[in-house]
C-alpha cells in the first residue's frame, strides 16, 4: 500500500501540530496533496483508468475547499501551506 500508517504520521507531524493531528487544515491539505502527486504518476502509465481519474479530480476539489477557507480564515497559515507544498496560487 502506498499510503501506510508511518507514512500518514509523517506527514501529519511535518505539517501538523502533531502526529495525531489529523484535523487541521493544514495537514488534510498535505495528506490530499501527496495523494495526488500519487494518482497524477499511477494515471501517466494508465490513462484509461476513469475511476481514478474521477477520484483525483474530486481529490483536488477538496484541497481547493480546504486551501479557499485558509485563505478566508487565516491568510498567513494559507501563504506558510502554500509555501511548504510548493503549490501555485
Amino acid at each position: 500500500m502506498y499510503l501506510d500508517k508511518a507514512k500518514k504520521e509523517e506527514i501529519f507531524g511535518k505539517y501538523g501540530k502533531s502526529t495525531t493531528d489529523t484535523g487541521s487544515a493544514e495537514a488534510q491539505i498535505a495528506l490530499f496533496s501527496y495523494r495526488i502527486s500519487h494518482l497524477t504518476e499511477h494515471l501517466k502509465k494508465n490513462r484509461k483508468d476513469h475511476a481514478t481519474a474521477r477520484s483525483l479530480t474530486m481529490l483536488v476539489g477538496k484541497r481547493r475547499k480546504l486551501l479557499k477557507y485558509l485563505y478566508t480564515n487565516d491568510i498567513n497559515r494559507y501563504r506558510a501551506i502554500i509555501k511548504a507544498l510548493g503549490l501555485r496560487k
